[in-house]
C-alpha cells in the first residue's frame, strides 16, 4: 500500500511544471532582453525560467559587423550545439539572418558569425553569477555553467530566439 501511495505521489509531483524534470519540459521560444540582461525560456506564452546574462562588451545597439562587440538584435533560431566549447557548452544562434547579411553587404563589411548562448570559460567556472557584473563577451550571451546545462535540456535545436534591445 505504501508503495502505491509513494508511486502516485511521485507521478503527481512530476506533473507539476516547476518540479518536472527538465527533459520533459521544452521551451518553445527563447527571448533575450538586452537592456535588462535577461534570458527567458517561454512555453505557450508563459515564462518557464529566467536567467541573468552578460552580453557583448559593447551592449547598446545591434551587431552590424564582425568585431564590433555587440550582441545582435532580431529573430533567429537555435540551430546546433557544441558540448565541448571553450565556454563549457554552447548553443549556436543562427546569426546572421537575411536582414543582417543585407545590412552588412550595404555597408561593405563582414557581419560576423558564431554568436552563441554559452557558459563560462574553462578555469573560470567558480566566478558563477559574478560574471554578470560587466558585459564581457564578443557578442554572445553568457550564463553560468549550471544554467547552460539547464537551458541545454529545456531548449531543443530549432527553437526560435528573439533578441530584443
Amino acid at each position: 500500500m505504501i508503495k502505491k501511495i509513494v508511486c502516485v505521489l511521485m507521478v503527481f509531483l512530476c506533473s507539476l511544471p516547476e518540479l518536472a524534470p527538465a527533459s520533459i519540459i521544452r521551451a518553445d521560444k527563447v527571448v533575450v532582453l538586452k537592456k535588462k540582461r535577461l534570458l527567458l525560456l517561454v512555453k505557450d506564452g508563459e515564462i518557464l525560467r529566467k536567467y541573468r546574462v552578460a552580453i557583448g562588451r559593447n551592449p547598446v545597439g545591434s551587431k552590424t559587423r564582425q568585431g564590433d562587440g555587440k550582441t545582435p538584435e532580431g529573430e533567429y533560431v537555435l540551430d546546433r550545439r557544441n558540448p565541448n566549447s571553450r565556454f563549457y557548452r554552447s548553443i549556436h544562434i543562427s546569426y546572421p539572418n537575411t536582414n543582417d547579411l543585407n545590412r552588412a553587404q550595404r555597408k561593405g563589411v563582414a557581419p560576423g558569425r558564431d554568436i552563441m548562448i554559452h557558459g563560462l570559460p574553462r578555469n573560470y567556472e567558480d566566478v558563477g553569477e559574478l560574471h554578470t557584473v560587466t558585459d564581457w563577451t564578443r557578442g554572445c550571451i553568457a550564463v553560468t555553467n549550471s544554467e547552460i546545462d539547464e537551458i541545454w535540456s529545456f531548449v531543443p535545436n530549432g527553437t526560435p530566439i528573439e533578441i530584443r534591445p
